[in-house]
């Protein structure tokens, strides 16, 4: 007879058995817990982990922004693009540790956004409406309602000003919760009033190589233990957290944790009553299961009975594992009783405990199916767009399971009917309507149990004499698209207006426009089968907008987002050619080697610029002929994500000896770049990186070498050149450097000391080196007159 290891190490390599013990270890807790933080990649994962999987507990992680601001270790999504990937990354995250998601900001256009690094709290509730977050979380508690809340980070100077105001916000958010008087709208979604028993500070410090938490935490009043490991991975909980947190890949997440310690350690800010007892367990003072559900609540008699046995049940469940039978047998008898406990509760004690018992009935139902089931699975086939039609496949194996029902969750408009059905198997066709609604860029919020997107299915059947109903996703989403989309190539020109005006060719991919609206003095026309855009002789500088027209309507474009750790998801924007009329003089004879690491698109707005400029590769790198590039720029992140340009050094070294210019972009502190080896004289990037950038993109900038021909050839940079910039003025300095190092500018955030080391540049041999720790790359992608500018300066020969 093998003992309990031994199964348990036989059943994790069976995927159905892993989903089993996955959907019992649910079950031995009633509590919910949610962790709060700014941005996907706030929440606290290890710990997370170790509060759903040891103690079963339901965790929720709200976020209020999409990262939309930040940066991208993967490739070019920026702004919208990059909260669409961020967004599923967070799904991904949350569903390796069965957490919940509830998103309060929505995108870009969304008051509550990532609208970059802020140093301050304040600014960050100014900008997003204190107001208005607060009412989110206020919701979300009414919603979810958490037994304990938990933020990430501390309200404290020193930190991100985002992550300051979620956590003041979430405080603040625990008195409304309760009041029936703060915001009665509520009640229209069917959501009551909610105290939170238990909010927690942590008790950590922030600080690190991004923050510097200028006062330390709060004293711990309770510690987080767990000695025990993951039963289906073997791994620690910091692991498994690491495993989630590994999801976020375009911030370059997920650290492998040799010898983990599973300890947090909490102070307790606020508990519902003030009881001052002290704590030994998160649990104190809380009904931690069935059984503890009926003593708190006083239930006496058969309810109280029924609850008490119900808890017997499931702990026989647990204890019965992988036994499907006498699993789905003790689960069955366990719904049952829950459900003998509520007919016997009056309204009061239903208000009370209704919510905890409709989530473990559902818990339940989904480990049954789960103890039965040998397939499940939803295809959506077709076009999903207004006025097309989508089938729907629904293949459901579960061996006893009768009167299986297939009902789908459609946006509002969208009807489906069953067209077919056969044993295990059901179709039915959806109707899109025309008037129905394009699909959102960000859902509203993620469930591990199922139910997301635009379009779910909730199933239910009969099992061993109980109808059970759980929650079924499609593999893929279905998202409503318009019929046509189309992309520009290339999406956004540069006009020079000491040059020739000259038609912008656009090739269009995809639809082909019936029509353009074009700023007054441009003319558009057909040229074969592409389109030529003639700006007017003397087009005014700045940025002029383009539309394609589809059907009589502005088109949209369609932008598919794949990576191999998300599911493919996509960003539907509107469709436009930006053109960007700009007086630029660009430097004589420069040739330029672009290493790119897909994190930005600098070379792409060198050659719109009109610099030649080649792209190098791996062989370019290792052997490839280096003499006839005047410069090379290396793009943000690249030593980090570029083996090859590592093992480059050595030669890219000689290349500024020799008399060429190197020029390379901000990167981390952890992007691969050792002070000493990377660049050709010393230089250390500033850490933590919170003291190391200015933050406020219109900050005043102070030249200090007014005569450095990086500021003066071709171009003499003025101060309308700093004018429009963007989210910030740079990131990650230079905060100590050889001497050769020249500082060619000083800025800083309001009320800080002036830094230095944004923009520095060194002769070095017959050649130069600088170093660029402007945001130009973002500045680029916004099409701000003066990065282009300061661009063809920086990239001159040396």
């Amino acid at each position: 007879m093998l003992d309990d290891h031994s199964r348990l190490a036989r059943a994790v390599h069976k995927p159905a058995l892993v989903r089993l013990h996955r959907a019992l270890s649910r079950l031995p807790s009633v509590l919910t817990v949610m962790n709060t933080g700014a941005h996907p990649d706030d929440e606290a994962n290890g710990m997370l982990a170790a509060l759903r999987f040891a103690y079963g507990m339901r965790i929720v992680v709200a976020c209020s922004t999409r990262g939309e601001g930040g940066q991208n270790a993967l490739g070019p999504e920026r702004g919208g693009a990059l909260g669409v990937l961020r967004t599923a990354e967070m799904e991904e995250a949350a569903r390796r540790i069965d957490a919940d998601v509830a998103w309060l900001g929505h995108g870009p256009e969304d008051p509550v956004h990532d609208f970059g690094f802020s140093k301050n709290g304040d600014d960050t509730l100014r900008r997003w409406g204190e107001e208005r977050l607060v009412e989110r979380l206020v919701r979300a508690y009414r919603q979810y309602r958490p037994d304990i809340v938990i933020p990430t980070f501390l309200d404290v100077p020193g930190q991100h000003g985002h992550h300051r105001a979620m956590t003041r916000a979430a405080e603040s958010a625990l008195a409304l919760a309760v009041d029936p008087s703060a915001f009665p709208e509520h009640a229209a979604s069917g959501l009551a009033p909610w105290q939170v028993p238990k909010f927690y500070l942590p008790a950590w410090s922030g600080a690190g190589y991004a923050y510097d938490d200028e006062v330390p935490p709060p004293a711990a009043t309770l510690s987080i233990q767990n000695v025990a490991r993951d039963p289906v991975t073997g791994l620690a909980y910091r692991q498994l957290g690491e495993w989630s947190r590994a999801a976020h890949a375009s911030q370059g997440m997920g650290v492998w944790r040799d010898d983990p310690v599973d300890q947090w350690s909490l102070h307790l800010k606020l508990r519902a009553g003030g009881s001052p007892d002290p704590e030994r367990d998160l649990r104190d003072h809380l009904p931690a299961n069935l059984r503890d559900l009926a003593g708190a609540s006083g239930l006496t008699g058969a309810a109280g009975a029924a609850l008490r046995e119900a808890q017997e049940h499931i702990d026989a469940a647990m204890a019965a594992f992988p036994d499907r039978k006498a699993i789905s047998k003790s689960l069955g008898h366990a719904a049952r009783l829950i459900d003998d406990a509520r007919k016997g509760m009056d309204r009061s004690a239903l208000d009370l405990l209704g919510h905890r018992l409709d989530r473990k009935v559902r818990e339940i139902d989904a480990a049954i199916f789960e103890a039965n089931a040998n397939a499940a699975r939803a295809v959506f086939q077709g076009a999903g767009h207004p006025g097309g039609m989508v089938d729907l496949d629904v293949v459901i194996d579960v061996p006893g399971l009768e009167n299986l029902a297939v009902t789908p969750r459609l946006p509002e408009g969208v009807e489906g009917r069953e067209i077919s059905r056969k044993p295990g198997h059901v179709r039915h066709a959806i109707a899109i309507p025309e008037t129905a609604s394009h699909t959102g860029n960000y859902p509203e919020a993620f469930d591990p149990m199922g139910g997301n997107g635009p379009a779910s299915l909730r199933i239910s059947g009969d099992l061993n004499g109980r109808t059970v109903r759980f929650d079924l996703d499609p593999e893929v989403p279905l998202a409503i698209s318009p019929q046509q989309s189309l992309s520009l190539d290339p999406a956004f020109a540069i006009v020079r207006t000491n040059e020739p005006a000259s038609g912008i060719r656009v090739q269009t991919v995809g639809a082909n426009p019936t029509d353009w609206q074009v700023p007054e003095g441009w003319t558009i026309r057909r040229q074969h089968n592409d389109w030529v855009i003639d700006p007017p002789r003397q087009a005014k500088t700045g940025v002029s907008s383009l539309v394609p027209i589809l059907e009589g309507r502005p088109a949209s474009s369609i932008q598919s987002i794949a990576y191999p750790h998300i599911q493919p998801t996509v960003f539907m924007t509107p469709a436009e050619l930006k053109v960007l009329t700009l007086d630029v003089v660009l430097p004589a004879d420069a040739r330029i080697g672009y290493v790119g690491a897909g994190s930005d698109n600098v070379g792409t707005h060198m050659r719109r610029l009109g610099l030649d400029v080649s792209d190098l590769a791996e062989a370019d790198l290792k052997a490839g002929s280096l003499t006839g590039f005047t410069t090379i720029v290396v793009g943000i992140f690249a030593f980090g994500l570029r083996r090859d340009l590592q093992a480059a050094m050595g030669r890219l070294h000689r290349f500024v000896e020799e008399g060429g210019h190197l020029v390379t972009l901000y990167h981390r502190p952890t992007d691969g770049w050792d002070p000493d080896r990377t660049p050709p004289r010393r230089l250390v990037i500033g850490s933590p990186s919170l003291r190391w950038r200015v933050t406020d993109p219109s900050a005043p900038v102070t030249v200090l070498k007014p005569d450095s021909p990086l500021l003066t050839s071709p171009n003499r940079i003025g101060a309308s050149d700093w004018q429009g910039w963007d989210k910030e003025r740079g990131l990650y300095f230079a905060a100590d450097y050889d001497s050769v190092y020249e500082e060619l500018l000083s800025l800083n955030d309001p009320g800080e000391n002036p830094l230095s080391g944004s923009l520095i540049s060194a002769r070095i041999g017959r050649g130069r080196h600088t170093h660029v720790a402007l945001v130009l790359h973002h500045q680029l992608d916004k099409l701000v007159p003066g990065a282009f500018r300061l661009l063809a300066n920086l990239v001159q020969p040396a």
